[in-house]
């Protein structure tokens, strides 16, 4: 599977893309969530939904 086929990379998007739509690009927000599926790469699959979002959150919220 790779990162754009990822589920919980494009649910992640989807759901960031309308908390931060004011302030950020859908663009902006797909390369942050996928660099932190990237960097979660050593994650069990069964934590990934929620640790991708948070750790995209965070760096989503640092950004402003």
């Amino acid at each position: 599977m790779t990162l754009t086929d990822d589920y919980a990379v494009d649910q992640a998007v989807a759901r960031l893309a309308d908390e931060f739509r004011a302030r950020l690009r859908p663009q902006v927000i797909g390369i942050v969530v996928r660099n932190c599926r990237r960097d979660l790469s050593g994650v069990p699959a069964t934590a990934l939904p929620e640790l991708v979002e948070r750790l995209a959150r965070a760096r989503l919220e640092a950004e402003n």
